[in-house]
């Protein structure tokens, strides 16, 4: 999933997608605020890592640090690219596919990687905190592109709300006192920024799902009273966790509506691409995936990897409607 300094600029965003889409696009969702996007692929070991080579490529090519204004902390260009582990991939898998990827990008590129999360020393927070130099390419950052953060990491959800009622210094101590780190909510990263135009949004990371996923934040801060404005996931969400604000957001929905894409089966991609996240609506996505194995397979265009997205589909989707009865 990685995230590129750039949310405002229609062709570079669809530049970046094109370049991802050599493995399964499953997402894009650029923030103007932020000036960031977030790109969401997913496949096996040498089509992610060529998909995330050329991604870097064309943020190297188009965008510039120097030039760049935005709310959201960066370090970088193509600023983090954090693999996730799906299905029956490992961590370990996953910090291998990283370890990889960043020797490309060193090499084929001249852009610095720095490496964060298992398997790893560093945190993210050290390395924006400026507590590390990179592990790839010396202390001298590239000059437009400044460096790549790359790392293994399981499942989080990037989940933001407004807060109406609240001012900027208020914001800053509630986002405190929610950080696991800081005795709050387990698996909670929380930062407050004030946006254009003058809306507040407490930006959190949920990497605890199954203790704290969206709809538990929400609790929590309704049960201290807080006011609630606008709710947004950004990139995916795994249908288990979902709340209303991940409808037609849904991970393995996006899964299913990758393999249909590239079966050929546009309307059915779209239409598994908006899935809700009432019980129904995860039961029939769930049986479409399936239905998707027959018609695949007749038409001689299912591959091993589209088989594995469609099981991790099916699965996710039915497990969460169980969830939801």
């Amino acid at each position: 999933m990685p995230n590129f300094s750039e949310g405002t600029r229609v062709d570079v965003i669809a530049e970046l997608a094109r370049a991802a889409a050599g493995a399964y696009l499953l997402d894009v969702d650029a923030d103007a605020d932020h000036n960031r996007v977030v790109i969401s692929l997913v496949g096996q070991k040498p089509q992610l890592i060529d998909a995330l080579v050329a991604s870097v490529q064309v943020a190297l090519r188009h965008i510039d640090l120097r030039e760049h204004r935005g709310v959201h902390p960066r370090v970088g260009a193509a600023d983090v690219i954090p693999i996730v582990p799906l299905g029956g991939a490992s961590l370990a898998e996953a910090h291998e596919i990283a370890r990889t990827l960043g020797q490309r990008v060193w090499m084929d590129l001249k852009v610095p990687v720095y490496f964060y999360g298992h398997g790893e020393e560093h945190t993210l927070a050290d390395i924006r905190a400026g507590r590390v130099r990179p592990a790839l390419g010396g202390a001298e950052l590239h000059p437009s592109a400044g460096a790549v953060c790359i790392g293994a990491r399981h499942p989080l959800v990037a989940f933001n709300v407004i807060l109406p009622g609240l001012q900027l210094r208020e914001a800053r101590a509630l986002a405190r006192s929610l950080r696991e780190s800081g005795g709050g909510l387990r698996g909670v990263q929380a930062l407050v920024f004030e946006l254009g135009d003058g809306r507040i949004q407490l930006s959190m990371n949920l990497f605890r799902l199954e203790e704290t996923p969206p709809s538990a934040v929400i609790a929590e801060l309704e049960r201290r009273g807080v006011l609630i404005g606008t709710q947004h996931v950004i990139g995916l969400c795994p249908a288990a966790v979902a709340n209303q604000a991940a409808a037609g957001r849904l991970l393995e929905a996006r899964l299913a509506a990758a393999v249909s894409r590239r079966g050929g089966l546009n309307r059915e991609a779209t239409e598994l691409a908006n899935t809700g996240i009432a019980q129904d609506a995860l039961l029939a996505a769930a049986d479409r995936a399936a239905a998707l194995v027959p018609v695949l397979m007749a038409a001689h265009v299912l591959g091993d990897d589209m088989s594995a997205m469609l099981d991790i589909a099916v699965r996710g989707l039915r497990a969460a409607a169980v969830r939801t009865d």
